[in-house]
């Protein structure tokens, strides 16, 4: 996912991109412990949308705030 579309998105579409992430996450977690997990590079992609999704939801909040 990139910047350009996070930044296009509303507050409540991030927190909820952010909850599928999470869960996404763990399961991927969840299959890496089990020895399960094929695609481990999509383990760190999903780690940086979730920095990058935290990131901007930071940024709108603090733009609502000034």
């Amino acid at each position: 996912m990139k910047a350009a579309d996070v930044r296009a998105l509303s507050v409540d579409q991030l927190n909820d991109e952010l909850a599928k992430l999470k869960k996404e996450q763990f399961n991927l977690r969840f299959q890496g412990a089990t020895g399960q997990l094929e695609k481990t590079s999509r383990v760190q992609q999903v780690r940086r949308d979730i920095a990058r999704i935290k990131t901007i939801a930071r940024q709108k909040a603090a733009e609502s705030k000034a």
